[in-house]
């Protein structure tokens, strides 16, 4: 029976304070399409320059690779 109570008085608390628990003051973004149109630009002048940047690491990690390759055939021989 106490345990009933409790869970009663805890609902009832619960009940009341959810609007405290809620956002008072949203903060609205008044971004049209063209800001929009203006961060997908400067989004795609990242990954155009991510690309070959990539490119000539994965080269370089092959060109390092192929050495110490060529380095252990010299030592064997």
């Amino acid at each position: 029976m106490r345990a009933r109570t409790l869970l009663n008085t805890l609902a009832m608390v619960m009940g009341s304070v959810t609007s405290a628990l809620a956002a008072s003051g949203a903060r609205e973004d008044n971004s049209g399409v063209f800001v929009w149109i203006f961060l997908g630009f400067c989004a795609l002048i990242i990954v155009a320059q991510m690309v070959p940047a990539i490119l000539t690491m994965v080269g370089a990690a092959k060109g390092v690779h192929e050495s110490f390759g060529r380095k252990a055939e010299v030592k064997n021989n």
